[in-house]
Parts: C-alpha cells; sequence; structure tokens
C-alpha cells in the first residue's frame, strides 16, 4: 500500500515529504505517479530516482515503483495532519472534488493548485 511507499521513499535523506496516486481509467489501465519534495537546493534527476526506486525494491518489491517521479512544490495535508490522496486522485483524473474536497479543512489548501494544473498529457492514457 501506499503506507510502504511512503517509508520507503521518506528514508532518502532528499525527501522531505511524498505523495503517490493510484490512477485507473475506464478500460482497467494502471498508473501511478509518485509527487515528492526534495530538500532545499535539490533536484529530481535520474541517480535520485534510480536511488528511490533501489529503496522501494529492497525494502517492499518491484511492483511497488511508481512509473513516474514528479518534483511539486509541496504535498497537501488536512489539519488533522493526513495526506490528501482521494482528492489528488480525482483532480488528475479530472472527476468532481466537490463532494470529497473542503479547502477550509486543508492546513495548506494552495498545495493543490499544483494538481490541478497538472499536465494531464503525463497521464499515459490521456496523451492525445
Amino acid at each position: 500500500g501506499t503506507s510502504e511507499i511512503y517509508r520507503a521513499v521518506e528514508a532518502c535523506e532528499e525527501i522531505a515529504d511524498s505523495l503517490v496516486i493510484n490512477l485507473e481509467n475506464d478500460s482497467g489501465e494502471f498508473w501511478m505517479p509518485l509527487f515528492v519534495v526534495l530538500k532545499k537546493g535539490l533536484s529530481l534527476d535520474q541517480l535520485l530516482i534510480s536511488k528511490i526506486k533501489t529503496e522501494i525494491r529492497n525494502r517492499y518489491s518491484p511492483r511497488h515503483i511508481p512509473d513516474a517521479f514528479i518534483a511539486v512544490p509541496e504535498i497537501p495535508y488536512t489539519i488533522s495532519g493526513k495526506k490528501v490522496e482521494l482528492p489528488v486522485k480525482k483532480i488528475l483524473l479530472g472527476k468532481e472534488t466537490s463532494s470529497s474536497l473542503n479547502k477550509d479543512a486543508l492546513k495548506n489548501p494552495n498545495s493543490l493548485d499544483y494538481f490541478f494544473q497538472f499536465k494531464t498529457s503525463e497521464i499515459p492514457w490521456k496523451k492525445n
């Protein structure tokens, strides 16, 4: 599950925070991006991506390795401190979020801006 991925990813000293989302389309295709917040001054390069993949593979399994690695400014959290996975998933899939997203319940509501602006062309089945 996502908690295993978070433990492995956040064990990498370069990573400040992370959010993994498993997206599925109507045809049953899956795509799992990992959004990471890097510690100040670092960049998400191939060396770091390889390190993250190795950490996940060694701690858990190759099936836990995300399909894409994307640096983001921050991860959205509820006021009570939970990562906001379901609303981000709905945003990325272009689904209605009003029933699952109350910006007043978020500690950092502006963190969702990145996900609303995310290029859906990066999602394999939305390339057209």
